[in-house]
């Protein structure tokens, strides 16, 4: 049977939209507290029940959330102009090698404002 599995994380870090005009409020410095989902999908282990354990997602997602928690996004490599759109796809760049199953990444600035990224 095929599952769809979704994990959410949180990160706060602080960013800027360095090209957008300079009278636009996302153009200074502000802070968020991002939501991530990382969805994985794939056919259900008959035997175990499952198709992936959600710590094993965790251990995946971990080192790119030291990465990203408590810090100035525009500082990391790749995320120098650090949309939501961009987060996706830079978290998606990372995941997907080590994780196959990867099927979806969703980066939530706000609880009204999320970009969903499926990959090319």
């Amino acid at each position: 049977m095929k599952i769809e599995l979704r994990k959410k994380f949180q990160f706060e870090a602080a960013h800027l939209l360095p090209h957008l005009p300079v009278t636009h409020k996302c153009r200074r410095l502000h802070g968020h507290s991002f939501a991530c989902e990382i969805t994985v999908a794939g056919d259900c282990d008959e035997a175990l029940g499952w198709l992936m354990d959600y710590a094993e997602i965790s251990a995946h997602f971990k080192p790119l959330w030291d990465q990203l928690d408590h810090r100035y996004l525009n500082e990391i490599h790749g995320l120098e102009n650090p949309t939501s759109e961009r987060i996706a796809v830079w978290i998606w760049q990372r995941l997907k090698p080590s994780l196959p199953l990867l099927t979806e990444v969703r980066v939530a600035e706000t609880c009204t404002a999320e970009c969903v990224y499926r990959g090319e």
